[in-house]
């Protein structure tokens, strides 16, 4: 008995040990997979193309409790594996923004991309932010600007969980076999390798002509080198290489998307807007249920300046769609665009509402504030509020679009604070001769002076004679006004202001110019008195009103909200010159693009 108390004893040990030694095992692999996990994530201590195929059982890119059971064959291992890669690439598009005009005017309504630098200039893109809803109504005086805004939590829609849960599928059945080859390759450029990334992915194109992914994976490290060192050429060979992709055989679907909306995007970076327009055709043929595509073949259309097409687009959409945000902020604007100031006021405002993607843009709050005030709503300054929240406005009364941050800002400067007192005591010491010329324009009947175009009129005539526009000399006009040009050639913080104008303006009796708000902070405007009634002639900027006067020079920041009355008997004269901000840095003013 004693015998075989000890033989049951020992075959109970022997089988503790075994159970013991199995779950030590998968104890150990298990913690190998951790610390397999930490050092490949953290310390890049592994290359995944070698420890994948060892490890990575359930395809998952890491080794984990489930490669484990996998290994110890308690589950199957999967045959393929999703791609997990964003099929728009590592950057987001990028938003439009219109470009402001020059004139005494607000950002226009005009669609233009990539305001903030010259159409040849790569530089990195900025990612969208969320959309606020104005709250409660209140006046100008009553607000202030330290506003801050602060951040609520997002909260994913459920487009963007189902988009989640829905991965796109970029690897047709040929790209699934090579596979791990396309993953080494996308490793590097996901580490910012792209030198190499492109070279591993043309000898892959090589090696495999006729696989769509390698293909893709090419342009991207031609777009993504392109971006690091700045070159226009390089991107042009990527969007090339996009349109390769979409030709090819077999391409699944979610690659000749993500393809062609990459493309386009990138053909609009570089100013080929018609070109652009065409791939967003193409985009909208073979996938004519995606109403995003059809949103962003709108905005194709605005940026060639082709509103009626662009409103025909966004009219389609809300016949499928009538409550798209995108669509809505869009043909709101589209509308203002056409003066058609109550009929914008609801789609601007139900778009900007919806908080959709692309919705959030300084542009729609601005016109939406401005066709508001138009109609007496005070419920605009809630909206221009709500834009300053989100950034787009430095303040609620300085609500210009394409700033240098930093600058000093205020409504009204003394000359003494602009560092241009030269200029300012050439104009009023010279301001009869400038006059004369003026007037001489002015009586000819010649059709000089052009009137203003840009809706800021409520009633009367507002006429304009320019001589410099964008930092250039309009020579034709010079010709009547010689002395006056011969006086300002010496004076480049006018003449080089390629933000601003030289100009004449003739304001008739019985006009009344609009609020409004000019395009850029980075320029001030001097006006000079040259004919001035004694009475009824003034400007407002801000919460401050003042009146001109004859051979003096009144100087002020257009880029804050501005009104002008002239309710005298007879016409009001003065000579507008723009000057660049005087904090402006020399290469900040020869590098900035024109309004």
């Amino acid at each position: 008995l004693a015998e075989l108390s000890c033989g049951n004893t020992a075959i109970k040990s022997e089988q503790k040990t075994e159970g013991n030694s199995f779950f030590s095992w998968l104890l150990v692999l298990a913690l190998l997979g951790a610390w397999l996990s930490v050092g490949v994530v953290w310390f890049d201590l592994v290359d995944y193309s070698a420890l994948g195929g060892v490890y990575d059982a359930d395809g998952d890119g890491d080794f984990d409790v489930e490669d484990a059971k996998v290994l110890l064959g308690l589950i199957e291992k999967p045959v393929t594996v999703a791609s997990t890669e964003n099929p728009l690439g590592e950057r987001e598009s990028t938003s439009h923004s219109p470009h402001g005009s020059a004139s005494d005017a607000e950002p226009s309504l005009e669609f233009k991309t990539e305001e903030s630098r010259p159409a040849n200039q790569i530089s990195p893109e900025l990612p969208p932010t969320t959309q606020p809803v104005p709250t409660s109504v209140s006046t100008p005086e009553s607000i202030t600007e330290t506003t801050e805004f602060k951040e609520e939590p997002s909260v994913e829609s459920k487009e963007e969980k189902e988009a989640k849960k829905k991965k796109p599928k970029l690897l047709n059945k040929f790209d699934k076999t090579i596979k791990s080859e396309i993953n080494a390759a996308e490793k590097l450029r996901n580490k910012g390798k792209f030198e190499e990334s492109l070279r591993a992915f043309e000898a892959l194109v090589q090696k495999f002509p006729q696989s769509p992914r390698c293909r893709y994976g090419k342009a991207q490290a031609e777009d993504d080198l392109a971006e690091k060192i700045h070159s226009n050429e390089m991107l042009l060979k990527a969007v090339n290489t996009y349109r390769e992709v979409a030709e090819l055989p077999d391409v699944p679907p979610d690659l000749i998307k993500a393809t062609l909306k990459r493309r386009a995007e990138r053909q609009q970076f570089l100013g080929r807007t018609r070109g652009s327009l065409a791939t967003s055709e193409k985009l909208v043929q073979i996938f004519p249920e995606d109403i995003s595509l059809k949103n962003d073949l709108g905005v194709a259309h605005l940026l060639l300046g082709d509103n009626k097409g662009a409103k025909r687009i966004y009219e389609e959409v809300l016949a499928r769609a009538p409550h798209d945000g995108f669509a809505k902020v869009h043909y709101g604007f589209i509308l203002k665009s056409e003066n058609k100031i109550a009929e914008s006021i609801p789609y601007l405002r139900e778009g900007l509402e919806s908080g959709e993607p692309g919705t959030d843009d300084g542009r729609f709050y601005f016109h939406l504030g401005d066709a508001l005030q138009r109609t007496g709503d005070k419920s605009a300054y809630d909206w221009y509020e709500a834009g300053h929240r989100q950034g787009h406005f430095a303040s609620v009364w300085q609500r210009s679009l394409y700033n240098v941050p930093g600058l000093r800002a205020q409504p009204w400067w003394m000359a003494e604070e602009t560092r241009y007192t030269a200029l300012v005591k050439m104009l009023e010491r010279n301001w009869l001769t400038i006059r004369d010329e003026a007037l001489s324009v002015l009586d000819s009947n010649s059709g000089q002076f052009l009137p203003e175009d840009e809706y800021l009129r409520e009633t009367g005539d507002w006429g304009q004679f320019t001589l410099w526009q964008q930092g250039r000399k309009v020579a034709s006009s010079c010709r009547y006004v010689p002395k006056t040009c011969a006086l300002l050639e010496h004076y480049p913080e006018a003449t080089s202001c390629k933000r601003g104008q030289i100009k004449f303006s003739v304001m008739q009796a019985g006009t009344h110019v609009w609020p409004h708000t000019g395009p850029t902070n980075c320029r001030l405007r001097m006006h000079l008195g040259l004919v001035i009634p004694s009475k009824g002639c003034r400007i407002r900027c801000t919460n401050q009103t003042r009146s001109w006067e004859e051979g003096k020079v009144l100087i002020f920041d257009d880029s804050f909200e501005h009104e002008v009355w002239q309710e005298a008997e007879s016409y009001r004269l003065i000579f507008i010159v723009d000057v660049w901000h005087p904090q402006l840095t020399q290469l900040q003013r020869q590098t900035l693009s024109p309004i």
